[in-house]
């Protein structure tokens, strides 16, 4: 069995680890719009930049939720 507090510790990385992924990614996104001569990257750009706001939302957030420990009666 692994120790609660080091499970804790790994969840935690891993919502940190998912937020910093979205932010370069919409960093990478940012860099494709503003480097862009054609409509083509730009548009992949934006939306790579949508996604990664939608991955720093949302992922964390349910990952907490999946991991939530039971209710206690």
């Amino acid at each position: 069995m692994t120790d609660p507090d080091t499970l804790a510790r790994n969840r935690y990385f891993a919502m940190l680890g998912t937020r910093l992924l979205g932010v370069a990614g919409a960093l990478l996104g940012l860099v494709l719009i503003v480097r862009a001569q054609s409509p083509v990257p730009k548009v992949i750009g934006t939306a790579l930049v949508i996604s990664a706001l939608l991955l720093i939302a949302i992922v964390p957030r349910a990952l907490a939720r999946r991991w939530r420990s039971p209710e206690q009666p």
